[in-house]
């Protein structure tokens, strides 16, 4: 998989891919990641890439201009299964759109700043908009990095145990089960006998019942869908 990030801030984005599990993505050739700088786009010798919104109003608005030419320029360069636009008022990212989303080859996201982009961005290029929450952030380069964590691990060959993403929280719309480790006892609390007992069947069952019970107290709204 190929990702190319474009930004106002790519020294924001560095770090959460320079190590752990994406980190280690990169390292095995599973996927590239590029980050643009969309100032040097700006035809304007400040390299500036907002405005004021026409209409009036508080907030700058990021321009047309630099990001059509960025985009075109990556387009021209490769075919993208999606052109992807972190922003409050898009569709809430889950477990079930990162697992469809994880197969794509080639994607790009923008990441809004200011107010957001100008209205004509969305309409010319934007496939997919990506929200991680309802709630505001000051810029799209965090919810791109949470974007990117969810796709990449994913991914065949990133995770040493790949049946570990199969049974996170969410991948059958259940919450996790309880999980417990060494030792078997701590200050008086025991991990329960069935995951102690060597019976695989049973202590599966026990997760299972377990996930469902953990979903119907916290999440209900899961279950329903």
């Amino acid at each position: 998989m190929r990702i190319d990030i474009i930004t106002v801030l790519p020294d924001l984005l560095r770090s959460p891919f320079e190590g752990s599990i994406m980190k280690r993505a990169i390292q095995k050739g599973l996927v590239e990641v590029h980050f643009h700088n969309l100032r040097d786009y700006s035809t304007n010798k400040h390299k500036n890439v907002d405005d004021y919104q026409f209409g009036g109003g508080a907030g700058m608005v990021m321009m047309i201009k630099p990001i059509d030419l960025c985009i075109s320029k990556l387009k021209s360069e490769r075919k993208y299964d999606e052109v992807i636009y972190m922003t409050p008022d898009g569709k809430t990212l889950n477990q079930k759109m990162a697992n469809s989303m994880s197969m794509l080859e080639n994607i790009i996201i923008l990441c809004g700043h200011y107010k957001g982009v100008d209205q004509r961005v969305r309409d010319m290029h934007i496939t997919k908009e990506i929200s991680i929450g309802d709630y505001v952030l000051s810029g799209g380069e965090i919810g791109a990095i949470v974007f990117c964590d969810a796709l990449i691990r994913l991914i065949p060959g990133v995770l040493s145990d790949e049946t570990s993403a199969l049974t996170d929280s969410f991948q059958d719309n259940l919450l996790s089960h309880p999980i417990y480790t060494r030792p078997a006892e701590y200050k008086g609390l025991k991990v329960p006998d069935i995951l102690l007992s060597g019976n695989f069947p049973e202590i599966e069952k026990w997760r299972e019942q377990k996930a469902y019970e953990h979903t119907k107290e916290r999440r209900p709204d899961l279950l329903e869908d």
